[in-house]
């Protein structure tokens, strides 16, 4: 049996309730990620997502510099105990079709988050895994895509139909 604290990703960055839809979308750009837990100390308030700041601060026309993260945020999210059973979860997941969890312990602080991508690196052999696996590598890392291995970052795509042989 495999516990989510084998397979979650530790220290996660936080923002408080009263950090600016800004400042969730700036910290979700530096860090590669779709969701930011939001949290007073350790204990979990609730998580924002990219699609809640879309959906629920740019679509709803909210000024997004003084936006606070607790007026769009998703409270009380959907948690996993890091002594979880990942078999377990991921069925959780599958029916509530949920991307990313916060994780929690037994005294419900927030110790980290499990996400496709942390569940994917660990099932390579799986066509679905290495789809996921590519997706989730670090910034900067090679994707094994192979449009991505082809595109130059100063002219764009490489193109082979012009090409002299």
């Amino acid at each position: 049996m495999t516990q989510v604290s084998e397979l979650m990703t530790r220290g996660v960055t936080t923002l408080g309730p009263g950090d600016t839809l800004v400042k969730a979308a700036r910290t979700m750009a530096e860090l590669d990620v779709g969701a930011v837990p939001i949290c007073d100390g350790d204990t979990l308030l609730g998580i924002v997502t990219d699609r809640d700041i879309a959906v629920r601060g740019v679509a709803e026309e909210r000024p997004l510099h003084i936006t606070r993260l607790e007026d769009v945020m998703t409270a009380e999210p959907e948690v996993c105990r890091d002594t979880d059973d990942v078999d377990t979860v991921v069925e959780r997941m599958k029916e509530q079709q949920i991307r990313r969890l916060p994780v929690v312990d037994a005294e419900g602080r927030l110790v980290g988050m499990l996400s496709l991508g942390d569940l994917a690196l660990q099932d390579r052999g799986a066509v679905t895994g290495q789809l996921l696996a590519t997706i989730s590598e670090p910034a900067g890392m090679p994707t094994g895509d192979p449009i991505a291995a082809e595109t130059d970052p100063d002219s764009g795509p490489q193109s082979t139909a012009n090409a002299v042989g």
